[in-house]
């Protein structure tokens, strides 16, 4: 059977606030990275004082920028171009749709620590179940090596179905909106980096937010970081 390698450039749908928004500069200070702008930031010296090795906790989030997954990264399907990507990015965001409201909290999710909603929003599931369907003609098929990365051995059964429906296991049921901060720690590292976090993300007074658009991301090779290349608000 024909090995089908893992491609470059790869593109992933996410949600990110607007490149001025407090959420972003918060996101981006913490990461050390502006998906935005593709410059790096300077770390607070609040997270450097609790973590001295803050660059190695925050290195894994820092390659794809601040942001919540709503269509995982994927190399584009043979016979489809950037260019179609961005004009489906503009079609799905200019369909009226409710716009999901979420209350936030900072959390330890899976290990990681995260910006997520408070309590779970049926319209923000059905936001990133569209995004999911709808840009799948967009996928290349998985190879073995993106499937063996998702630890197939470690998934439910429906994670499985889904890895091989859709390409990526946390999709609708299992989706979970997250903004990650950090890489997986141990459970005594935890307590005083959500600490530190919970109270820069209070010092924002981001009680509610509207999951009003998105944005779509590019990896140009392996070595390189996701950074923004479009944006679109959504339609009420």
């Amino acid at each position: 059977m024909l090995k089908v390698m893992t491609g470059f450039p790869r593109y992933a749908i996410y949600y990110a606030a607007g490149a001025d928004a407090a959420l972003s500069r918060f996101g981006a200070e913490l990461l050390g990275y502006d998906a935005h702008s593709g410059d790096e930031v300077p770390f607070p010296k609040e997270a450097l004082q609790v973590a001295p090795d803050w660059r190695d906790v925050s290195s894994d989030p820092r390659r794809y920028g601040f942001h919540a997954t709503l269509k995982a990264p994927m190399a584009l399907a043979p016979g489809r171009s950037e260019a179609e990507l961005l004009a489906a990015c503009a079609a799905f965001a200019g369909k009226k749709r409710p716009i999901p409201v979420i209350r936030l909290i900072v959390d330890a999710i899976s290990g990681f620590i995260a910006v997520i909603p408070a309590e779970p929003v049926a319209e923000l599931q059905q936001l990133a179940a569209d995004c999911v369907s709808d840009f799948d003609a967009f996928r290349a098929p998985l190879s073995a090596e993106d499937r063996a990365r998702r630890k197939p051995d470690r998934l439910s059964e429906r994670q499985c179905d889904y890895l091989e429906r859709w390409g990526y296991p946390y999709v609708m049921e299992e989706f979970r909106f997250h903004m990650t901060l950090t890489g997986r720690l141990d459970a005594e590292r935890r307590g005083p980096i959500v600490e530190m976090l919970r109270k820069r993300f209070a010092g924002l007074g981001l009680d509610t937010l509207a999951i009003d658009r998105i944005a779509l991301f590019r990896q140009d090779d392996a070595a390189s970081r996701f950074r923004i290349i479009g944006e679109w608000a959504l339609v009420l």
